[in-house]
């Protein structure tokens, strides 16, 4: 096909697609906008409601007894056992206050008054030529009501 018949077919097709004439509209009567209803709010009953236990923690007894990881005694922690009676711990690293508390009572039947935790980062090590990290650890300081205590070694020998 030479490029003058090409271009004259390609002018016939455009010629036959041609638009039809817009139909005129007829104008639409502008009404006002009603403000959808807001949904309703779902209402739980409290006896469907999910229940935490009293001690605030959501763990089974056999999560709660993987909370704590070991004592972690030191000269420091030591001081603070016999000055404010406090005891410290290493616990997992997703831990919570409300677990570590619910823990602590359910391990050694102690009633605990406050737990505070620390978050350590671990340090840079250098191993021959590589340089390594140790890991990080949680620790968690355990104050328990006055007249409670712990004893480590009875737990351990039972």
């Amino acid at each position: 096909m030479s490029p003058a018949k090409a271009k004259a077919a390609k002018a016939e097709k455009t010629a036959k697609v041609e638009k039809a004439p817009k139909a005129d509209k007829a104008p639409v009567e502008k009404t006002e906008k009603v403000a959808a209803k807001p949904a309703a709010k779902k209402v739980v009953d409290i006896k469907d409601a999910p229940q935490k236990p009293a001690n605030g923690s959501a763990l089974s007894q056999e999560k709660l007894i993987s909370v704590l990881l070991a004592p972690h005694i030191t000269e420091k922690t030591s001081l603070a056992m016999q000055d404010t009676n406090t005891y410290s711990f290493r616990v997992r690293r997703d831990s919570t206050k409300p677990d570590i508390k619910a823990a602590v009572e359910l391990m050694f039947n102690v009633k605990v008054a406050g737990v505070q935790v620390v978050n350590e980062t671990g340090k840079t090590r250098r191993f021959g030529k590589l340089m390594g990290r140790t890991q990080d650890i949680k620790k968690a300081y355990v104050r328990l009501a006055p007249g409670q205590t712990i004893d480590y070694e009875a737990k351990i020998k039972a």
